[in-house]
């Protein structure tokens, strides 16, 4: 219960954190705009770009951090964390280059239904207990534990994955072309990250461990690093979401039938697990 007690409160915390910047983070976009005209831009017709540089000197004068830093205030993981002016226009960003930004309209967002099914219990395992994965509380120890006791193997029924992605990387110099809605974008050489990648004999699976709570996240955390790995291996691309919140351990497993369609991603299964650790 005490742990409970904790988590909420630094949830709670959080989430004044959040309503602050997302209050920042409106009044820069609206200067953004009123600077570069951008009300009058038709965003049916084309999507625009917009760099790190222009935001710094349309947003100098601001006094927070968060209302002048490109990286934060093009930081919008969810549908709800858009600036007011992106949420009344139907837009949202992307990055193309480092340092460029295009701001599109249409939908960039995919939904993480709550998971309707029984929690299933997992038996680990491993012939031991894990005594670090108790220290903490973050995503990445979470989601270790999970890959430690062999449920993400289990889940995507492959007992060839092994670690072998994690971190920051550039997508490839050559680029890669895509379409959103009615629109063409190509991004180049873009940071990409994952929580955590695995490598089988057959297929390569990255991991996105999402916070809890959160309905809805953008398509790029997924599609940018799928487009990123296919340019490096023939294996097959798997890609999941990933939650734990009070001992249950949620997978949702999406897929691009499309791989050039931003839209065309497809939540494929989901299924949450509470795990047994062996005595």
């Amino acid at each position: 219960m005490e742990e409970e007690k904790v988590i909420e409160a630094v949830q709670a915390i959080e989430k004044i954190a959040e309503e602050v910047e997302k209050k920042a983070k409106d009044r820069a976009w609206k200067q953004i705009f009123d600077v570069y005209n951008l009300h009058e831009h038709d965003f049916d017709a084309s999507p625009i770009s917009i760099t790190a540089t222009q935001i710094k000197a349309a947003t100098a004068d601001l006094k927070l951090t968060s209302e002048r830093e490109p990286r934060i205030l093009a930081k919008h993981d969810t549908r709800e964390s858009r600036p007011r002016i992106f949420q009344d226009n139907g837009l949202f960003m992307l990055p193309t280059q480092n340092g460029v930004y295009s701001i599109i309209k249409g939908e960039g967002f995919v939904d993480i239904p709550p998971i309707e099914t029984v929690t299933e219990i997992y038996t680990s395992k491993l012939d031991f207990q894990l005594d670090t994965s108790k220290i903490g509380n973050s995503e990445m120890q979470h989601l270790d534990f999970a890959y430690a006791s062999s449920l993400i193997r289990t889940f995507l029924d492959d007992d060839s994955l092994v670690l072998t992605i994690r971190g920051r990387k550039f997508s490839p110099d050559a680029g890669f072309k895509f379409s959103v809605g009615k629109h063409e974008i190509e991004a180049r050489s873009v940071q990409t990250e994952v929580d955590s990648g695995y490598e089988g004999r057959k297929q390569i699976v990255l991991v996105e461990a999402k916070a809890t709570g959160k309905r809805n996240t953008i398509i790029r955390q997924l599609y940018y690093p799928f487009r990123q790995w296919q340019h490096h291996t023939e294996k097959q691309i798997a890609t999941l979401f990933f939650e734990s919140y009070r001992n249950v351990y949620s997978l949702w497993e999406f897929q691009f039938p499309d791989p050039t369609n931003y839209n065309s991603i497809t939540l494929t299964r989901a299924q949450s697990f509470t795990i047994n650790e062996k005595p």
